[in-house]
């Protein structure tokens, strides 16, 4: 049976809602995967140091830590929709703050887009369980696919565009801004008056808290071992094959060749898994491809560095969007579904922004990365305990 405020939902209405809920998944990553290349520029203009710059990379993460946890009670008072908006304004402010000829504006327009952007991370799920309850699969495969494409971009072009066009890092930078006001227009038809009655008149105040809940627990773990594996690989990849003889710029493509096999994997897996009856074969494909990336360059290195590139994009990106279709199908209302996601996001990013600093001291420690990617293989088969306990169909609410 249809919800009664999915009914009502016009056509064009509900072609503008896609459309914005697309936008706002590009903006999820444009602001973050743009840096990245450009850190080289970025430490000669500014003079800061690499501690400095680490401390850059690592506040949008933190900054996800905690609004992460304040987003559903916020979204809870105010509505969803309007709660979006405001976190558009608050991006677009954050892009053009980071992008002022100033050290401290650097560091302080980076962590309030990375709260901006913790609000839609949040809240995209509970909107997608709100609106398209039958159709969680392929809106989640649509949004992360929309994520991490236009993240690989901003990723891909922030470098030739500098270069190209003969411009300064901050106004490559602020060419966000373009993306995040073209979504704050598109979105404004979804703003609604009647935003902060829509969460407390459907009785959906009653909820119990997700943190007692086993399941919650179960999907909160997932969320954040595969965060942790996806930062590990963005912050390192290039890295361990450099050390295995392949060359810097060789060893970038393989990290652009992981980025891109992310984006089908986005797609299919939520598509497949919500279909599946046997949601656990579908676990144990995208894990077992993860773990067997990481195996692969522990026994041959860079020999046949293209497969494992492969492997590890297609199991990562097949893991997060597997992630967050969990979180909506797991949850019963739209409340409880903005909740666990504040929850599994929090810890999420709290575990994904210590992953990356583990790993390179685990490196340090024994000097080699073959204890390095052996606990990355560790970390897949929890990975796959927790999952067999979040997928399992079991009431948030009454655990």
């Amino acid at each position: 049976m249809i919800p009664k405020e999915i009914s009502k939902i016009k056509p064009k209405q509900n072609i503008l809602l896609v459309l914005g809920i697309l936008l706002i998944a590009a903006n999820l990553r444009v602001a973050i995967t743009s840096v990245g290349p450009l850190v080289d520029m970025i430490r000669e203009d500014t003079g800061i140091s690499n501690g400095e710059i680490g401390l850059l990379t690592t506040l949008p993460l933190l900054a996800f830590a905690l609004f992460s946890i304040l987003a559903p009670r916020i979204a809870e008072i105010y509505g969803i929709n309007f709660i979006l908006m405001t976190s558009l304004v608050v991006l677009l402010v954050g892009i053009l703050t980071r992008s002022i000829n100033s050290i401290t504006m650097l560091f302080l327009g980076t962590f309030i887009l990375g709260s901006a952007i913790a609000m839609g991370n949040v809240l995209l799920p509970a909107l997608i369980k709100k609106n398209f309850p039958l159709k969680i699969g392929i809106m989640t495969g649509l949004y992360t696919t929309f994520m991490n494409l236009f993240g690989s971009l901003a990723s891909g072009l922030s470098y030739p565009v500098t270069v190209g066009l003969n411009i300064g890092w901050r106004q490559t930078l602020a060419l966000g801004a373009i993306l995040a006001f073209i979504t704050a227009l598109v979105w404004i038809p979804q703003v609604s008056n009647t935003k902060i009655r829509s969460l407390k008149q459907n009785g959906l105040a009653k909820n119990k808290s997700v943190w007692r809940s086993l399941t919650a627990w179960y999907i909160t773990l997932f969320m954040g071992l595969q965060s942790l594996l996806y930062f590990v690989v963005l912050s390192w990849l290039p890295e361990i094959f450099i050390h295995y003889g392949m060359t810097s710029a060789k060893s970038g493509w393989m990290l652009s060749l992981m980025l891109i096999f992310t984006i089908p994997a986005n797609f299919i897996i939520p598509v497949i898994f919500d279909r599946a009856e046997r949601k656990y074969l579908v676990m144990i494909f995208i894990i077992a491809i993860t773990f067997f990336g990481f195996l692969g360059i522990l026994l041959f290195g860079s020999f046949l560095a293209t497969i494992w590139s492969m492997m590890l994009g297609f199991g990562i990106g097949g893991c997060l969007s597997l992630s967050l279709t969990l979180i909506a199908l797991r949850s019963s209302n739209t409340k409880q579904a903005s909740q666990l996601s504040g929850m599994a996001q929090s810890v999420g990013y709290l575990l994904a922004a210590i992953g990356p600093v583990l790993f390179g001291i685990l490196r340090d420690i024994t000097m080699s990365w073959s204890i390095s990617l052996l606990a990355m293989m560790i970390n897949c088969v929890i990975l796959f305990i927790v999952g067999i306990g979040a997928i399992k169909k079991r009431d948030i609410e009454g655990v």
